[in-house]
């Protein structure tokens, strides 16, 4: 195999790579016993023509696809990383040769990682946060936890309230005619969760359990059901039950229940200390993603449209898998929500930059920096994955390939480079608003 490069425009570089005639003969061979079990011919059993018949009848053409695909999956990462180039794109191939007797020739467009050129990184500037909990905090903390520990009871002597549970059968139509979807029954509706279109839960506010009520709403003009999409609808509805959930008291017996403290006071305490924390670790991503944001601002870099395209493919992909943790498939959220991966890509695409700006200029740092990453740190980090997954941390070695160990390493020093920045930043209060200044005046 010989690969050779061309450096293109905004950082993007092309791969000629020609791969021996005796290769596409052996991939040719491989596509035609992949093949030939679901190929018959007159005179010969299935599975049995030879393959210079079935050439002859079909033309040698028709397993150059498969061979294709077998070449550039075996070929293609060792030109790669025969090139000697730091590629952060998917390749965009295109086939110049196929034909057998001759050498298979490709070639692969691929983006390459850009140069950046750091502004200042030391000494930055970021808004200094206050982590203190306020009591109003508190307070709505302890109301979450009593919604949590809360225990749902049926309503006998009084109508819906906004919050409450409805129980209801429905069923919609459109110009008299009851449309596919449109129909339920003892389904749980929370009034004021919004989950139902236009005014239908504000609609059931007032009314009984054994009411039949009639709904008028209206679908969204963009709603996905394309027949439904703008058009007045009735629901006839029965309510069945209401329901409402019962808050527990405030006090001991309510922080035993929920906690391991014997009193109200000392549950407050430690609720007050987790608050605290979690204010404090946002408020450290906060500084970090001002001070990294404030980096990118002065520094310069030329990111390549496919670096983007295929960031932005990871990322949808990553949402695939969240989806799919749910019991969702991609398909069934996109029709849910009637998104297409078109748009899915264009919502992701700012994050997507954001990441690869961060990235760069961080790797960058550790570079101009001299970050070294330890064998040790690596065991160290090695160890910590392996306790996550309950594993022994040299079985998860010996899975690990070079291209994550190498990936491993990448990532500490960028946390290392995040450390070095944050040790340095200069913290200023925050710009007080026309509003706080106001406020000052009149208590002067």
């Amino acid at each position: 195999m010989s690969v050779q490069v061309e450096n293109l425009e905004k950082n993007m570089a092309k791969l000629t790579v020609e791969v021996a005639a005796e290769e596409v003969e052996k991939a040719l061979q491989a596509a035609y016993m992949k093949e030939k079990g679901k190929i018959s011919l007159p005179g010969f059993r299935k599975g049995k023509v030879p393959r210079n018949m079935i050439e002859k009848m079909y033309g040698p053409a028709i397993f150059y696809e498969d061979a294709v695909n077998t070449m550039l999956q075996e070929h293609y990462p060792s030109a790669a990383d025969e090139s000697g180039l730091d590629i952060v794109s998917r390749p965009t191939v295109d086939v110049v040769q196929i034909e057998k007797g001759k050498p298979f020739i490709f070639t692969a467009e691929v983006a390459v990682k850009p140069e950046v050129k750091l502004g200042k990184y030391l000494g930055v500037q970021v808004t200094k946060i206050d982590t203190a909990v306020s009591d109003e905090e508190l307070d709505e903390a302890l109301e979450k936890e009593r919604e949590k520990n809360s225990r749902t009871i049926t309503v006998t002597d009084r109508p819906v309230q906004n919050g409450d549970t409805a129980v209801i059968d429905f069923e919609g139509f459109v110009d008299g005619v009851a449309f596919e979807g449109g129909k339920g029954e003892n389904h749980p509706l929370e009034i004021g969760s919004h989950s139902f279109i236009d005014t239908f839960e504000d609609q059931l506010i007032g009314k009984n359990a054994g009411d039949e009520v009639d709904v008028n709403v209206t679908f969204p003009e963009q709603y996905q059901a394309k027949e439904l999409a703008g058009k007045p609808a009735l629901f006839k509805v029965k309510i069945h039950e209401i329901k409402t959930k019962e808050l527990p008291e405030l006090n001991d017996e309510f922080a035993q229940d929920c906690s391991e403290f014997e009193t109200l006071a000392e549950y407050k305490e430690d609720l007050r200390k987790q608050l605290e924390q979690t204010k404090e670790n946002d408020a450290k991503r906060a500084k970090e993603d001002e001070a990294i944001q404030k980096i990118i601002d002065k520094s310069e870099m030329e990111i390549p449209e496919a670096m983007i395209e295929t960031q932005c493919e990871n990322m949808v992909e990553e949402f695939a898998q969240r989806i799919a943790q749910s019991g969702l498939s991609m398909e069934q959220y996109m029709q849910f929500s009637g998104l297409t991966i078109d748009k899915l890509k264009e919502q992701v695409r700012p994050e997507a930059e954001t990441r690869i700006k961060s990235s760069l200029v961080l790797e960058q740092i550790a570079k101009d920096e001299n970050i070294e990453v330890t064998d040790e740190e690596i065991d160290a980090e090695v160890a910590k994955m392996a306790a996550q997954y309950g594993m022994e941390a040299d079985k998860l070695k010996e899975f690990m390939g070079d291209a994550e160990k190498k990936s491993m390493k990448r990532d500490l020093a960028v946390t290392k480079a995040v450390d070095l920045i944050m040790e340095n930043v200069k913290e200023r209060a925050k710009a007080k608003t026309k509003k706080d200044k106001d406020a000052e005046t009149t208590e002067e």
